[in-house]
C-alpha cells in the first residue's frame, strides 16, 4: 500500500541520500522523490480525495502509476507517473514542462536536419547542449514527422487563382554517386481577393517537359481553376507543359527575362546600356499598340548596327506584350515574374547554407518547409493586387 509521507519524512529521506551518497549520486534520487510525491498531491487535489478517502467530491479513482525516463541534467530519472480512471484527464503539470521541452526538442531536431544538418552532426550537437545522446535513428524519425506535415501542406486543396507564376532555380545534390544540378519548381498564385500563396512545389532532376507538366497537372486535382493569365520565363519544357495544361489561358513573358536574354544577342559590349534602355522604352509604353510602335522603330534601329539582336527583339519581345490586356493596376506586378524572383533569392540565402544535398528528399523538406512559411507571412499580409475590378474566375 502506497501512502503520501508527510514533509518532514520527506525532506528527511532526501537529506539522508544526499549525506550517504553525496550530491552527485544522491541529486537525482532526491530530485524523483520530491517530483514523485508532487505528483501524488496533484492527483489527490484532481481527485478531491486522499488515497482511500471517502468523500462526496471525489472526482475519479486512482489507477496506479506508469513508469516514464526524463533525461535531466542530473541524467535519466525514471519517475512514477500517477494514473486516474473514471473519465478524469490528468497530467502531472511538474512533467507538463518536460514535455513541451521534449516535444520542442524534436522540433529543433527536425530544424536541423531540415537545414541539411547531417544525422550524426546533429547527435552530436545534441549531446554537448543536453548531455544525452540521440540517435540518428531518432533525427530520422523527427524528419520523418516533419515529412507528413509538409506533405500535406503540398497536397491541401486549392481553389481559384486568377494569376498564376512559375519559376525554377537549381541546387546541387548527390544522386546516383554524382553531384546533380536538381530543379526546384514552384508555383505562385494570386487569388481573387490579391493575396499570393505558394501553390507548389516540387524537385526533378531537370526542367523537362516530363517533369513540369506532372508538376502543373498535379495542381488541377487538388482544385485549381480560373486560371486567366501565366506569366514565367520561356524554358522549352516548362512552355510545353504550360501549353499541354493550360491551353487557352494567356501568357506573359517575364520581361526582366527578356531583358537578360537580350544581351546575349548584342555585339558590342558599348550597346548594352542602350539596348537595355531601348527595350525599356518598349515595355514602359502606355499600351499594347503603343508598345508595338515602338518596337519597330527600336527593329528598325539596330537592323544595321545589330542585325540578330534586331531579328531577335522583333519575334521575341511580343510575347511580354500580354499584360497590357490587364488591368492598369496589375500591369507592374504581373509584367514579370519578380514576385517568385524575391522568393529565389530568400531560398538561396537559406540553402547556401547547407552548399549541396545528400537527396532530393533532403533538398524538398528544406524548400517545402521555407515555403510553407513564407506562403503563410503572405497571408498575414496587405494585399499584393487589389481585385475590385478584375472580373472573378468561373468553375
Amino acid at each position: 500500500m502506497t501512502t503520501h509521507r508527510t514533509d518532514p519524512e520527506l525532506l528527511n529521506t532526501i537529506l539522508q541520500l544526499l549525506t550517504e551518497q553525496g550530491v552527485s549520486g544522491g541529486l537525482a534520487a532526491g530530485i524523483r522523490l520530491l517530483v514523485n510525491e508532487a505528483m501524488c498531491q496533484e492527483r489527490s487535489q484532481a481527485l478531491h480525495a486522499q488515497p482511500y478517502e471517502r468523500t462526496k467530491t471525489r472526482q475519479g479513482q486512482a489507477n496506479g502509476f506508469k513508469p516514464k525516463t526524463l533525461a535531466t541534467r542530473v541524467g535519466p530519472i525514471q519517475f512514477r507517473v500517477p494514473q486516474v480512471r473514471g473519465g478524469l484527464e490528468f497530467y502531472p503539470s511538474a512533467l507538463e514542462k518536460g514535455v513541451r521541452s521534449e516535444q520542442a526538442l524534436m522540433l529543433a531536431l527536425a530544424e536541423m536536419y531540415v537545414q541539411g544538418v547531417s544525422t550524426r552532426k546533429v547527435s552530436a550537437i545534441v549531446e554537448q547542449l543536453c548531455g544525452t545522446s540521440v540517435s540518428s535513428t531518432q533525427v530520422s524519425q523527427c524528419a520523418a514527422k516533419l515529412d507528413v506535415q509538409l506533405q500535406a501542406w503540398r497536397s491541401r486543396p486549392l481553389e481559384a487563382f486568377p494569376y498564376l507564376m512559375l519559376d525554377a532555380r537549381y541546387e546541387k545534390v548527390r544522386h546516383g554517386g554524382q553531384l546533380l544540378d536538381c530543379a526546384v519548381l514552384i508555383a505562385l498564385g494570386i487569388d481573387p481577393e490579391g493575396k499570393r500563396s505558394i501553390l507548389g512545389v516540387s524537385v526533378a532532376l531537370s526542367e523537362a517537359e516530363v517533369h513540369w507538366r506532372h508538376f502543373l497537372q498535379s495542381l488541377q486535382p487538388r482544385g485549381l481553376y480560373g486560371v486567366q493569365f501565366i506569366a514565367s520565363d520561356d524554358h522549352a519544357g516548362l512552355r510545353a507543359a504550360r501549353i499541354a495544361v493550360f491551353p487557352s489561358v494567356p501568357w506573359q513573358r517575364c520581361q526582366f527575362h527578356l531583358q537578360q536574354n537580350a544581351q546575349a544577342y548584342v555585339p558590342r559590349l558599348d550597346q548594352r546600356a542602350a539596348v537595355a534602355e531601348a527595350i525599356r522604352s518598349v515595355f514602359n509604353s502606355p499600351d499594347r499598340p503603343a508598345a508595338e510602335r515602338r518596337l519597330k522603330e527600336v527593329v528598325a534601329l539596330y537592323a544595321v548596327s545589330a542585325p540578330r539582336l534586331s531579328a531577335w527583339m522583333e519575334t521575341n519581345l511580343p510575347q511580354g506584350f500580354t499584360v497590357f490586356a490587364l488591368p492598369l493596376a496589375h500591369q507592374l506586378r504581373l509584367r514579370n515574374s519578380n514576385a517568385l524572383e524575391r522568393v529565389n533569392r530568400e531560398l538561396k540565402r537559406r540553402t547556401r547554407v547547407a552548399g549541396l544535398f545528400p537527396n532530393e528528399d533532403s533538398l524538398l523538406r528544406l524548400i517545402t518547409a521555407l515555403l510553407n512559411e513564407r506562403s503563410d507571412e503572405w497571408q498575414t499580409n496587405k494585399v499584393y493586387l487589389t481585385m475590385e475590378n478584375h472580373p472573378q474566375p468561373s468553375v
